[in-house]
């Protein structure tokens, strides 16, 4: 008889027995024992080849197995059932009531399991102490008419003050400028001027703001970098001298030099990663 065993342990001498009876496609009220008890102790036999530690009650089992085998080789014993009839009792009985209980426990204990998990992605949050707002009577506010008169005035007042403010101001705010577009307007200004001209660092400042400063400062940076700019300084602290590079201007794309200059600064932050 060919018997093949898929799993190498189980958790138990019911856990192999029901594994095996549902492997061989048995009804487990009709179970075939002599089928069931071969396959059972080739198991077994399979566990020492692996070393494995047969436990005592896989060992139970297998000799509660070949009990029943054995009987139902002999003339079976009659009972009486309930209703005065006479049937021949079956040595397999007792194992199917114990095979249907571990059934219905392994069940239970797989959908508590399955619960676990499902509850391991759950948060619960402390009660919190409620008694400062459950405890405590409301708080009426005692007025009489004319304080509840001079309350009402002065909301009044204040209404109109701050719809009178609202009426005369303003709120201003200023496009925050990038370094795209002031690196345009650089370009736009030395393609104004003449071949070989030099402008002064001031001249490139469309604002008088520390600001303005930083972000025409950084864009003739980025642009001496790419080489589409020079400059010079002659003294410390001196005037900055902007000339023309190497590179055309007219072929500068602010938006081209952004995306590069995104794709270096990535490049030095992973190589430093």
């Amino acid at each position: 008889m060919s018997y093949k065993v898929k799993l190498p342990s189980f958790e138990g001498p019911f856990d192999l027995l029901v594994y095996l009876i549902e492997s061989s496609e048995m009804s487990i009220y009709d179970i075939r024992i002599s089928e069931i008890t071969e396959q059972y102790l080739a198991y077994l036999d399979k566990m020492r080849d692996w070393n494995a530690e047969v436990s005592s009650e896989f060992m139970v089992l297998a000799a509660e197995l070949l009990r029943i085998k054995s009987k139902m080789l002999l003339p079976g014993a009659e009972k009486k059932t309930e209703f005065g009839g006479v049937v021949k009792e079956d040595p397999r009985e007792d194992l199917v009531h114990q095979l249907l209980e571990y059934k219905r426990c392994r069940a239970a204990g797989q959908s508590l399991q399955e619960r676990a998990r499902q509850m391991e992605d759950v948060f619960t949050k402390p009660q919190e102490d409620l008694s400062a707002y459950t405890e405590n009577p409301d708080e009426y506010l005692r007025l009489g008419t004319e304080e509840f008169l001079r309350a009402f005035k002065m909301f009044l007042h204040r209404k109109k003050r701050l719809e009178d403010t609202r009426k005369r101001y303003t709120t201003m705010r200023r496009e925050k400028e990038t370094m795209q577009n002031r690196m345009a307007m650089i370009r736009d200004v030395f393609l104004k001027t003449r071949r070989g001209e030099v402008l002064d660092f001031q001249q490139l400042v469309p604002g008088k703001n520390k600001m303005d400063v930083i972000v025409s400062f950084l864009a003739v940076l980025q642009m001496v970098r790419s080489q589409y700019l020079n400059v010079r300084q002659w003294s410390l602290y001196g005037t900055i001298e902007v000339s023309a590079g190497e590179r055309p201007l007219d072929a500068f794309s602010p938006e081209e030099e952004a995306e590069n200059e995104q794709e270096e600064r990535q490049d030095r932050e992973s190589a430093e990663a």
